[in-house]
């Protein structure tokens, strides 16, 4: 186990390395700037813009601002906004923990619901359940995040008013009050709802065809021939044999799950680390939206290390 955990965080060292100067790299080959993109007061003077470049160290050689921005990095320490002047570390950790409260939940229902509907699909294989769970799954992968998002805001919250329409808390609820968590859970539900809606769709389809699979094999012949009742062969011989490729997709569906909160967050008006991430990319911004890639890029990471752990416990002979 501990040769395996050494192996991945060199795995994962190397990653961000390379992610860093990809990012690195990508982000100063865009065309405009922060200090040439008109953000800053057009009746700047130019040796006023460049003593700005000199203060950010934008004045220097590329691979020389690469290599002080990932000393700096290694120590958590990425650099100062150019919008707020504020320290880019702190902005960020302020930020994250709404994020992954998100996309936790979010992965956790997907699995859930998933794991659920694509057994029923399989064990009820041609049927009017199967067909409907099948096109419950093509409508989640034809249905644009953004899209019903917008929709669920006018239907729920403008016209029936079920739910609120944007934020994580009400206007006057503070933490010292006995319906704060329960005020903040209630404006998450929405969010929430699209994530996981537009996630499952794939995940169905891929339970339901390695259910269909099991259901043909031997060992699942000879324990049906056993007399076992049907939660019996779900429990001791379908999810089994479920778990590690289904723990494995979702490993690599973190990626998808995070950048899709930036849309979200923005849409409805939560204060995390993609909605960051989006005022940045707009202000151009270049220290918060290289450390937001960098964080974003360990988080994945680190949820793949997870996943590949989960695997070497399920099946110990996996790495072998």
């Amino acid at each position: 186990m501990i040769r395996v955990v050494a192996h991945k965080l060199v795995y994962t060292l190397a990653m961000l390395a390379l992610i860093s100067i990809i990012s690195f790299v990508a982000i100063h080959a865009a065309p405009n700037s922060f200090l040439s993109g008109g953000e800053l007061n057009p009746n700047m003077s130019a040796d006023s813009i460049d003593r700005l470049k000199s203060i950010y160290g934008l004045d220097k050689p590329l691979i020389e601002q690469y290599t002080s921005w990932l000393q700096n990095i290694l120590t958590l320490n990425f650099g100062i906004s150019f919008v707020t002047g504020a320290d880019v570390s702190d902005e960020i950790l302020k930020r994250l923990p709404i994020t992954l409260l998100l996309n936790i939940i979010s992965l956790v229902l997907v699995f859930a619901i998933s794991l659920y509907l694509g057994i029923k699909a399989a064990l009820s294989y041609g049927s009017k359940l199967d067909f409907a769970i099948r096109q419950l799954s093509l409508l989640s992968f034809a249905t644009p995040s953004f899209y019903l998002a917008l929709l669920l805001i006018l239907i729920l919250s403008f016209n029936l008013q079920l739910f609120p329409i944007a934020g994580i808390n009400s206007i006057g609820i503070d933490e010292s009050s006995s319906l704060y968590y329960v005020d903040r859970a209630w404006h998450l539900v929405l969010p929430i709802s699209v994530m996981v809606f537009v996630s499952i769709g794939s995940m169905i389809v891929y339970v339901r065809s390695l259910t269909l699979e099991i259901l043909k094999s031997d060992y699942y012949f000879f324990a049906l021939s056993r007399g076992l009742d049907q939660s019996t062969l779900t429990r001791r011989y379908i999810l089994p044999n479920l778990l590690p490729p289904i723990i494995t997709l979702l490993g690599l569906s973190l990626p998808g799950l995070i950048g899709g909160s930036v849309i979200l967050e923005q849409i409805y008006a939560i204060e995390g680390m993609g909605q960051l991430f989006f005022l940045s990319a707009l202000s151009r911004d270049y220290p918060v939206i290289m450390g937001i890639l960098m964080i974003t890029a360990l988080l994945t990471l680190l949820g793949n290390i997870v996943a590949d752990l989960l695997l070497l416990k399920l099946n110990p002979f996996a790495n072998r």
